[in-house]
């Protein structure tokens, strides 16, 4: 195609994207025409079909620098996804499909939603992985399943932060050979320029974290063009370093920091357009021909498909083709779970590694690891191997990076994938769980040491204020298991949720209750365990304090007093219950005291009062020892029972 026409298509996306963000007074249009050449040229690299945005072996494209929305909506609307100019023109809008940074499953052709710096990288880097092992389950000689690259545009601001180095070095370890990242260049901050705080080697970071790495003028298109045919044919992962000017094109503000993340205003975007030859007062324009050219996505797309299509039905190994049945369509009901004795000691840590084996035992697509502490938390699948030939994943001391590359893999399609550490380090992938929560992905964040039970480690490895943290994040359930057999049953509820979930685990021994008693309740966040005529007072507990609170219910029997005893295992799903139900486990004739070795101020919704941490961490020193220190005793629970009845 010649560069005429290359140019009139970038031009096109330059001026929609400036149409857009000064229509809704608000934006990011430096990035969008900095990045529009090499969007232009990338569009003829791309595998995909915008008629079947779920396609399952299209090439992915992850914008890490989700600001970039005014490219990647007018893209998306050029190739033909179901976007229209119309949508276009409600951007940033209430209840437009193009928000103001992209979200997974709201917009047709998102993959992933980003916008905090650095989780698209980490993103892009999960998407291979989840490819890469797909390719090992799916692909034989003669019939290549999964064979798609996966692409990620990011900036500088993406490579600053932490998690793209952690992520980066990951796949430089596995080879990811189908992962390819556009580094876009500008040099530019929000501050000015990088080197008032970055003045590091891109490149030679890359190439020690052993990726292939070129660097190109990224408003030349042959350039664009030449290094991403090179880069498909690479074995290790690619860094293409595009230098780039930021706001290309504009009449005033090429190169000026103050175009990141403002409208550059009528008068300029009129002066850019004349300066291209397109129609200065005309808003939203697209060119036919250049509509025309951009649409050829939909017929490629559309052909990729059923020659792959037709590749599925002629394979002559019918193990691939139900292997994609069982990912695609993975049976719950076939998971022999575990039962555990009642009367027996052990940690839910302990329990949930049976339970993660059980679950993977029956579901081929059910993967993960551990940031560097799957024998502490238990989270080894046992005889099913390392990736990329196995479902164990080895994600080493990163776990911010491992909760945005299992966020991909849920997204990807075929799997379901888990992440352990301990509780306390959940801090550093807060991010990373909040976006899968707001995406609605189905991922498990497995957090074992649950509380002060950890014990001589200390504060830092305690976690106190953790659990009140993850039970306020919205589309997301925290569940907290008092026993084995509650965790089999809180695990089954997890997997049929949809929604991602965290599990908060013990390292101590938790007596087993009744093995085989109902449960039927933990499908509803809390229920009661002990339940007495003329109670005059519940009790309420998660986890390890559960049974706590039952001995304390025996002990106030002693002394005339009846009491209910509460499991909550899921206040999230407790919440979500209708009055009628909450009153049966809170019964309003009854005082309610809750206990929780936590922070625990979200317990007052339902507790007249809370023993608990409140404004304090916790100690060194051998578990039982803190549990008295900070009143996590019967005595305790009885004397402020008492109290609270007056």
């Amino acid at each position: 195609m010649d560069e005429r026409t290359l140019k009139k298509m970038a031009d096109t996306i330059r001026f929609l994207a400036l149409d857009m963000i000064q229509k809704a007074n608000s934006g990011h249009p430096g990035v969008c025409l900095g990045l529009a050449d090499v969007a232009t040229v990338l569009s003829h690299h791309l595998r995909h079909n915008p008629k079947n945005p779920k396609w399952l072996n299209r090439d992915r494209l992850i914008f890490s620098g989700g600001h970039a929305t005014g490219l990647i909506y007018s893209l998306l609307y050029l190739w033909g996804y179901d976007i229209t100019l119309e949508d276009l023109k409600e951007f940033r809008q209430f209840g437009s499909k193009t928000p103001g940074h992209p979200e997974y499953g709201h917009t047709p052709g998102v993959e992933m939603t980003t916008g905090p710096l650095g989780q698209g990288v980490a993103n892009a880097v999960g998407m291979a992985m989840a490819a890469k092992y797909a390719a090992q389950l799916l692909n034989s000689e003669s019939a290549k399943i999964i064979d798609h690259k996966v692409y990620c545009l990011c900036g500088d601001g993406d490579l600053e932060e932490g998690i793209s180095y952690e992520a980066c070095a990951l796949a430089g370890r596995f080879e990811l050979d189908n992962l390819i990242m556009i580094y876009d260049s500008n040099h530019i901050t929000i501050e000015g320029d990088t080197s008032i705080a970055w003045n590091e080697d891109v490149l030679e970071r890359f190439r020690a974290q052993k990726w292939a790495t070129i660097e190109i003028d990224g408003h030349d298109y042959k350039q664009i063009d030449a290094a991403l045919t090179w880069a498909k044919l690479q074995k290790r992962p690619v860094l293409i370093k595009a230098n780039t000017i930021i706001a290309k094109g504009s009449c005033k503000y090429e190169g000026d920091p103050h175009s990141h993340g403002a409208p550059l205003g009528e008068e300029d975007i009129q002066c850019a357009k004349e300066r291209a030859g397109f129609p200065k007062d005309k808003e939203f324009y697209v060119p036919e021909d250049v509509l025309v050219r951009f649409r050829c996505a939909v017929e490629r797309g559309e052909l990729a498909e059923r020659e792959w299509r037709k590749l599925l039905i002629e394979t002559p190994y019918k193990e691939q083709v139900e292997m994609l049945r069982l990912l695609e369509n993975p049976d719950l009901e076939g998971i022999e779970w575990p039962r555990f004795e009642a009367g027996s000691m052990v940690a839910t840590r302990e329990s949930n590694g049976k339970i993660l084996n059980a679950i993977a035992k029956a579901l081929p697509g059910f993967l993960g690891g551990s940031a560097d502490l799957a024998p502490s938390n238990k989270s080894y699948l046992h005889g099913m191997g390392d990736f990329p030939k196995g479902r164990n994943f080895h994600f080493g001391v990163r776990e911010h990076a491992m909760g945005a590359i299992t966020n991909a893999i849920a997204a990807y399609g075929l799997f379901i994938p888990f992440n352990a550490t301990f509780f306390v380090f959940s801090d550093y992938q807060k991010a990373a769980v909040r976006i899968a929560a707001l995406s609605g992905l189905k991922n498990y964040f497995i957090w074992t040491h649950d509380s002060i039970g950890v014990g001589e480690d200390g504060p830092t490895h305690q976690p106190v204020e953790q659990l009140t943290t993850f039970r306020a994040l919205p589309n997301f359930y925290t569940f907290r298991p008092a026993d084995a057999s509650e965790n089999v049953e809180c695990w089954k509820v997890a997997l049929k949720s949809g929604k991602p979930c965290g599990f908060a685990l013990s390292r101590q021994k938790l007596k087993t209750l009744k093995p085989h008693r109902d449960f039927g309740d933990v499908s509803r966040g809390g229920y009661i365990v002990k339940r007495r005529d003329n109670a005059t007072i519940t009790l309420a507990a998660s986890g390890s304090e559960v049974m706590l609170a039952l001995k304390a219910g025996c002990a106030l029997e002693e002394k005339g007093i009846m009491a209910n005893v509460v499991s909550m295992p899921c206040m999230e799903l407790f919440l979500e219950q209708d009055p009628e139900y909450r009153s049966t486990v809170f019964d309003p004739a009854t005082k309610v005291l809750a206990i929780e070795a936590g922070s625990g101020p979200e317990w007052y919704r339902f507790a007249d009062a809370v023993i608990s941490m409140e404004n304090r961490f916790g100690a060194s020193g051998p578990a039982d020892v803190l549990f008295k220190e900070y009143g996590f005793t019967v005595e305790n629970i009885v004397t402020r029972a008492k109290e609270l009845l007056g």
